[in-house]
């Protein structure tokens, strides 16, 4: 790995940096407190937030590897990825750290008692600091990207190798950091290695500073984690609790915006029922009042003479989508960038989604040119929605050409999984066996 820089450099870098962080959030603090208390997030786990694991990680014999995935959608992104590592003969320790309290929660929920799940700090240097006395990684992956000054500068300082896994740089994001890129060029040449999702990310990987021979293509781990499945153990309980008319036609709208739930409801033919999952949890409120006469999930509310249930809880998605007929994808019809895709699509069901699709304009443009998604704009939902419910056919044939998709693409996780594996295992520069990094993972 690089470098570390001198000492006296580095601990000027901190104090800049933690100077920085600190006026900004002072002079922000109305803004953020504000939307921490309208979200119910002031109560959150501040001493972790600051770096402080409880109770501190003995060392084992074992390496450990940290994964930091910042929220819920990175953490199901790394399920499989957990799994493998975990199913090596060299048995590595992994810990998650995540950021949000609903990253957390799902981490919890699926390896509590397997792994041990912690907050990821502030980037402030004596929690920093704090957190890897704690944790003391071999070895850090960074789930998408997540790379912050006062963090990689630590890891760097301590010789622990810091991996970019399901790396992701959006063209947004990519214009924001070249506009300080002598800032974040430091930051981004501390990187052991970066698995990107694309040829596209990985140059712009490479243009903010990333070394060249450590930057890989590895595909995206969700192809892997949308399990191709006709069954979602728990989907019938749910259809049960909610009161649903199984014998009726059922579109699940999942991760909504404000307003798109509206706007679904309104696109519907008489007589179909409506399933909506808001993106956030502090959206709730607004789509049950929007969605007047729904059912609750939240409230165990059974029965809905509207034909319109809310699923306000975290976690059961997957099997609202294993009940539908027809599944909407939001947060794609108004001035927000899309969602995720491909977990409908994996479990066979055609898939609608609106024009706003940025965050995902790599899985689009496959799926598009494998047939297996409808696009459309707003004013085309009532027509498309009216179509494909009429026609089985046509959506069978839909679900089949997105799932397809799916397959080609599959395989990510397991060459993130062998660059963890070939880190953990190599000495300081970054070589396993005089190999470098690139030559042993590159996208077959």
């Amino acid at each position: 790995m690089p470098s570390p820089m001198p000492f006296r450099s580095r601990l000027l870098s901190s104090l800049l940096i933690d100077s920085a962080f600190g006026v900004a959030a002072v002079l922000t603090s109305p803004v953020w407190l504000w939307r921490m208390g309208r979200r119910g997030k002031l109560r959150t786990d501040w001493p972790a937030r600051f770096g402080r694991v409880t109770p501190p990680m003995e060392r084992t014999a074992r390496k450990r590897i940290l994964i930091h995935a910042v929220s819920v959608g990175e953490v199901n992104a790394i399920r499989l990825l957990v799994q493998q590592l975990a199913a090596d003969a060299s048995a590595p320790d992994v810990v998650i750290a995540t950021t949000t309290d609903t990253g957390f929660a799902r981490a919890k929920a699926l390896f509590a008692g397997q792994h041990r799940v912690v907050r990821y700090p502030f980037d402030f240097s004596g929690a920093v600091r704090r957190f890897l006395d704690a944790v003391r990684p071999d070895c850090v992956a960074l789930v998408e990207l997540e790379v912050w000054p006062n963090f990689t500068a630590e890891c760097e300082a301590r010789g622990i190798p810091i991996a970019v896994i399901n790396g992701r740089l959006s063209a947004r994001s990519f214009r924001r950091y070249e506009r300080v890129r002598p800032l974040v060029a430091p930051i981004f040449h501390r990187l052991s290695a970066v698995s990107a999702q694309t040829a596209e990310y990985a140059e712009r990987f490479c243009a903010l500073g990333a070394a060249p021979a450590g930057v890989v293509v590895g595909g995206t781990m969700k192809w892997d984690t949308a399990e191709i499945a006709d069954h979602v153990p728990g989907s019938d309980e749910l259809a049960l609790a909610f009161g649903i008319d199984r014998t009726k036609p059922i579109v699940v709208a999942g991760s909504t915006a404000p307003g798109e739930e509206t706007l679904i409801a309104q696109s519907l033919p008489r007589g179909v029922q409506l399933i909506v999952a808001p993106r956030r949890p502090e959206w709730f409120a607004d789509t049950a009042e929007a969605l007047a006469g729904c059912a609750r999930r939240s409230t165990n509310e059974h029965g809905s003479a509207t034909g319109r249930f809310l699923l306000d809880t975290i976690g059961e998605l997957r099997m609202a989508y294993a009940l539908a007929d027809v599944v909407v994808v939001g947060r794609s019809f108004g001035e927000l960038h899309g969602s995720d895709m491909m977990e409908p699509v994996a479990l066979g069901k055609p898939v609608l989604i609106g024009p706003s699709t940025s965050d995902f304009r790599e899985t689009m443009d496959l799926l598009r040119a494998g047939g297996g998604i409808v696009e459309v704009e707003a004013a085309e939902l009532p027509r498309a929605l009216a179509r494909l419910l009429a026609t089985p056919d046509e959506r069978r044939a839909l679900a089949d050409r997105g799932r397809e998709v799916i397959r080609a693409q599959q395989g990510a996780t397991r060459r993130n999984a062998e660059l963890l594996l070939a880190i953990i295992t190599s000495n300081s520069s970054g070589t396993a066996s005089g190999q470098p990094l690139n030559e042993r993972t590159a996208h077959a």
